[in-house]
């Protein structure tokens, strides 16, 4: 296909280098007789517009204008083949060892060609009630999925865990404290593997119409009974699905009730931190769960058709006498006098009583579970209260420097300036990423060839071929995309290759790396931060305002990009709060105090600050309407904090 497309353009490109003087030559011949005489010069000098000589100056200019594109077909060649001819050059030449293998591989390939051979037909395999593929599956896999390690979840439950995940990256903006060392490791620590997955597979997907509370909605009247390979993973499912139904709407009161015996077997390792989760309730026994259910009345709740779940692991010969019309219990428990599902280790599920199939269900295991569930447990520090004052420091100028930050991204080693030249690469990943040679912005027309050098910006120690293919495509098998990464590095090769000389993504030691040469904006920034926290000198800290110009990666979702997206905001308002406090102008510190707000507008800390300097200056109408709409913000996002649960 690359050749005849090839062989297509070096066609267009004779044509348009042939036809034009061919026709010049013919169509203008009997207008240009031969050289002017003096005679003619002189009668040109006389009367120079007129019909002949117009006619002559537009054969001209027609020539001119394919002297000049013969000129840029010709150079441009020249160029494209003095690369091809410097790639040769390096390409590496296949050892003796290697040809000789090469050699008997493609002998025993050809003789096992021509060898004919014969196999028995498999034999039938006996298929399970489990296994059995029913007439619904087929309408719930167009419907769609999200197969992650460990499990498989339908669209709607995926977007609302990738919706959680942003929720956790927004309380960790809001709880930060500007000016003060991290002494919370897990303040920039990436979210669990399974999450990632999510977040990657849904990152260009629409929100499906589906709702959440749609496998909930039909259970059965009382309950249901999951039994088959699947049973604990499709319960470990049910339970994160009603979960997140209470996360996405803050006014849906139901309980999510577990015993205790059976959260130590769905979910051993988050026995401890059960209390963490809003809405979810421990007991010891099954009659316990009855006190914690809501009256049996009609109530909004009950209109929806979402209930209050019930999981168990015990022998429930029947429900409590007092157990609400609204209330579903999930049992385990193969004797249960309730109605039995058989489901598969897929999610494929079938009513046993009667044969019907059933919707699919969410299926987890125990660490895929364990996983979403970290974006819905509350933090373990309390969150700062946007009502309280934050008492004003006093600041030493002298010592004014930007603290460290403990689990921030090392600067690149420190080196020299480098003098801009012709051949200069430029990497911006500052704002919108954007690779400029000679000041010329290349198209890159993979985005993960993007996003590969973002990765590798932030990265500049380097990474091996599996950490590219596990942050491009998390969930994914590395062996099954391997070939995938190795088809963008070469695109991207060759998109630089076409335009400059020298190399932007090298691979040495079994890494890749962007070459040191780079002129890299975030380097800049981290090496700006590094240098103003190792020293005393006044001021430092504007050349860390100076080089912050947006987020990393500005306007791009990929589920990596979040610790360092955040790390490089906390450089920033690092400098905006130890300037603003260092400042002895009141007015020059309320300005730096709003500029870092404009970069992270849900931060309290920076509101508090500049409310008590909007006060200072005798300005508390400003103040008040300041903190209000901090507050509007926090609740559109969903991240004022809500009364943890005690219950166990």
């Amino acid at each position: 296909m690359n050749g005849a497309r090839r062989l297509a353009g070096a066609t267009v490109v004779l044509a348009v280098l042939a036809i034009p003087p061919w026709l010049l030559t013919t169509l203008t011949r009997a207008h240009l007789p031969g050289w002017p005489t003096s005679t003619q010069l002189r009668d040109w000098l006389t009367d120079p517009l007129t019909p002949a000589t117009l006619t002559t100056g537009l054969i001209a200019v027609a020539w001119l204008l394919w002297l000049g594109m013969a000129y840029t077909v010709t150079v441009t060649a020249a160029r494209r083949l003095r690369a091809g001819a410097r790639w040769v050059r390096h390409l590496p030449l296949p050892t003796p060892w290697q040809a000789a293998a090469t050699s008997i591989a493609g002998a025993a390939a050809l003789t096992t060609a021509h060898t004919p051979t014969t196999q028995p037909p498999n034999p039938p395999t006996p298929v399970t009630a489990d296994e059995l593929q029913h007439p619904s599956d087929a309408a719930q896999t167009e419907r769609g999925g999200v197969d992650v390690p460990g499990g498989w979840l339908p669209d709607d439950t995926a977007h609302h865990i990738a919706a959680a995940a942003a929720l956790v990256w927004l309380r960790r903006r809001r709880a930060h404290q500007p000016g003060h060392p991290d002494t919370d490791a897990t303040q920039l620590t990436p979210l669990p593997a399974t999450v990632t997955a999510v977040q990657a597979a849904t990152a260009d997907q629409p929100p499906p119409p589906a709702a959440t509370g749609a496998i909930q909605a039909a259970l059965p009247p009382a309950g249901v009974c999951l039994t088959g390979d699947g049973a604990d993973h499709a319960a470990r499912g049910l339970l994160i699905t009603r979960l997140l139904t209470a996360l996405r709407d803050p006014t849906d009161t139901t309980p999510v009730i577990v015993t205790s015996n059976a959260l130590a077997r769905l979910l051993p390792t988050i026995a401890d931190a059960a209390h963490r989760i809003p809405g979810l309730h421990v007991v010891d026994t099954f009659e316990q769960a009855a006190a914690l259910l809501p009256a049996p009345r009609t109530s909004a709740t009950a209109d929806c058709g979402i209930p209050s779940l019930v999981f168990t692991t015990e022998p429930a010969t029947a429900a409590p006498p007092n157990l609400p019309a609204n209330a579903r219990v999930v049992t385990l428990d193969a004797g249960a006098p309730l109605s039995t599902w058989r489901v598969d280790r897929h999610g494929h599920t079938v009513d046993h009583q009667t044969g019907q199939p059933r919707p699919r269900m969410c299926v987890l295991d125990g660490i895929a579970a364990a996983d979403l569930l970290a974006v819905l447990a509350q933090p373990t520090t309390a969150a700062p209260d946007t009502a309280a004052s934050v008492p004003a420091r006093p600041i030493n100028r002298a010592q004014a420097t930007i603290p460290r930050q403990a689990s921030r991204i090392p600067p690149p080693t420190p080196r020299q300036p480098i003098e801009t030249t012709a051949t200069t690469a430029q990497l911006r990943v500052l704002g919108r990423p954007a690779l400029l040679i000679d000041s010329n912005e290349v198209t890159i027309r993979r985005s993960a060839a993007l996003q590969t050098l973002v990765f590798l910006a932030v990265h500049p120690n380097g990474a091996t071929t599996t950490q590219l293919v596990h942050a491009l495509w998390p969930g994914l098998p590395a062996h099954t995309v391997t070939g995938r990464l190795y088809t963008t590095l070469s695109d991207l090769r060759s998109t630089v290759r076409a335009t400059s000389t020298d190399q932007v993504v090298v691979h040495t030691e079994d890494r890749y790396h962007l070459d040191p040469h780079t002129d890299v904006d975030l380097w800049r920034l981290q090496a700006a931060a590094h240098h103003s926290a190792t020293t005393d000198a006044p001021g430092s800290w504007t050349a860390v305002m100076d080089a912050y110009t947006g987020d990393l990666a500005a306007g791009h979702t990929w589920p990596w990009l979040d610790p360092p997206r955040e790390a490089a905001r906390r450089l920033v308002l690092d400098a905006h709060t130890t300037a603003a406090a260092a400042q002895t102008d009141p007015h020059e510190r309320l300005r730096l105090l709003q500029a870092a707000i404009r970069i992270d507008p849900y931060n309290h800390q920076l509101h508090q600050l500049t409310a008590d300097q909007l006060n200072a200056l005798g300005d508390s109408a400003a103040a008040a309407d300041l903190l209000h709409t901090h507050r509007q913000r926090l609740r559109l996002a969903g991240i004022l904090e809500q009364p943890m649960s005690t219950a166990r």
